[in-house]
């Protein structure tokens, strides 16, 4: 890209290249380079909106990150209507979706993303799943840990499965055995 061509919302352009990148080729595949030649930019324009690729990557996951919180405050609308199954299965899936699962391996191979406690994404996902039981006066149990065993159980489901969609049935099976 020539210089001195102005890019609208350069940040926004940067992140969805690596979106795209991160649910096409994986995270062995993002790297500056590939991020800036999918967005279509020159490489000092990643490093003009951020200190560095880590910085960068931080941001991309804190995004994320939003994007469950809001998923929550979707399913805390839920509350009262449908089946706990039915909702928490429909939250699940939303959460992890192919970008999430190409960012939690981006997140627990790469150190520097990582933030105790928990891991990002699977830890705003439990707090998700946990405010919502809590909220359904029909659910008499623990929300806490049964929305850890919820979002592990959807983890390890959706685990390996980057080229083959997960069976919603056997979600949906899982969820309803443990709530």
């Amino acid at each position: 890209m020539p210089t001195g061509v102005t890019l609208t919302n350069p940040r926004e352009r940067l992140f969805e290249a690596a979106e795209r990148v991160l649910t096409r080729d994986g995270p062995n595949a993002l790297t500056s380079r590939a991020v800036t030649a999918e967005a279509g930019v020159a490489k000092g324009v990643l490093h003009k909106h951020f200190p560095d690729f880590d910085s960068f990557l931080q941001e991309l996951v804190q995004a994320r990150r939003a994007d469950i919180e809001m998923q929550g405050a979707m399913l805390l609308n839920q509350v009262g209507t449908g089946t706990v199954a039915g909702n928490v299965t429909g939250a699940l899936l939303a959460a992890f979706g192919p970008l999430t699962r190409a960012i939690l391996v981006l997140v627990m191979s790469r150190e520097s993303l990582r933030r105790p406690p928990g891991l990002p994404l699977l830890t705003e996902a439990t707090k998700m799943i946990a405010a919502y039981l809590a909220a359904e006066p029909r659910f008499g149990r623990d929300p806490g840990t049964t929305a850890l065993a919820l979002v592990g159980t959807a983890h390890l489901l959706f685990a390996g499965r980057e080229n083959s969609p997960l069976d919603v049935d056997e979600l949906g099976n899982a969820v309803a055995s443990l709530v």
